[in-house]
């Protein structure tokens, strides 16, 4: 009996070796789709931020007048970040961007002094926009607020179209992954069912036989998401080689908790598989485990 549980024990490495590696392929494509929505969410804030507010002042206004709406326009929660651009700056730029010296030519500068305003993402929508439009113009200094208002609104309509997508992927794949681990830990499992009985037949309670399953459970669990995070590591690495802009927008608490998730989910998804398998075969009579 006891030479016959050792065989069993010698035939079950090889089912959980596999078992590692089937969950931490399932595990990788978990994290892969994880890594996607996260930097599609800093791609998108990337995109928003990047969007410029123009608040155009009139045309007598004093440099120390503009100074100070500067920095009262700062202290907003919504900015990102805000540059003062003189009159003459502004020509400067509009030269050096279209290779013409138009203020010879008119014998005045036709542009305005502004301020430049970048925003926060997550101002980065016609409704708050409007709001923020809304106070600026109040001032009397401010002749006009210009921005891209076609490419706001396409933007963050854009970005709900994507978000529903990802969502609806991401709930299905979560679905996938668990039916996937659950069928590869019950299949590494059906190669312990004998020992499990032969434990049982002996007199072994069933927490006694259990437990040391559950423990492995945990262990390899644990195993297959410490393999899919080196995958996905290897991938991030490769990534930023061929296309460094992407090290700028790595969100590094985000993929840390996603790391995290994936070791949780892993051992779990394994813990759970494993002990009702254990249970089913301790239910079983023996002539149906053949």
């Amino acid at each position: 009996m006891a030479q016959s549980g050792k065989s069993s024990a010698k035939k079950s490495k090889p089912s959980y070796v596999f078992s590692i590696i089937g969950v931490a392929l399932v595990l990788f494509l978990l994290g892969t789709l994880g890594l996607l929505v996260i930097h599609a969410n800093k791609l998108s804030d990337y995109f928003k931020e990047s969007i410029e507010i123009q608040v155009i002042l009139r045309d007598n206004v004093k440099e120390n007048q503009a100074l100070a709406l500067r920095d009262s326009i700062a202290t907003k929660p919504y900015i990102k970040s805000i540059e003062y651009v003189s009159k003459e700056a502004a020509a400067a730029h509009f030269q050096k961007e279209f290779g013409e010296d138009f203020i010879k030519l008119l014998q005045y500068n036709p542009l305005y002094a502004s301020i430049n305003i970048k925003a926060n993402a997550k101002y980065v929508n016609m409704d708050s926009l409007k709001i923020v439009e809304a106070n600026l113009t109040e001032k009397s200094i401010v002749r006009e607020i210009s921005y891209q208002r076609s490419l706001v609104a396409k933007l963050n309509e854009n970005v709900r179209k994507i978000g529903l997508v990802i969502l609806a992927i991401s709930a299905l794949l979560a679905l996938v992954v668990i039916v996937l681990i659950d069928n590869t830990i019950r299949l590494a499992m059906f190669s312990n069912r004998f020992l499990i009985k032969t434990m049982q037949m002996v007199g072994a309670t069933r927490w006694f036989i259990a437990k040391p399953f559950d423990i492995r459970s945990i262990i390899n669990g644990a195993l297959s998401a410490l393999l899919a995070i080196g995958g996905l590591i290897g991938i991030m690495y490769f990534a930023d080689r061929v296309l460094p802009e992407l090290s700028g927008m790595r969100d590094y608490f985000m993929t840390g908790v996603l790391f995290l998730g994936m070791i949780v989910i892993g051992i779990c998804i394994s813990l759970v598989s494993t002990h009702r398998s254990v249970m089913k075969y301790l239910r079983l009579k023996l002539d149906d485990l053949y």
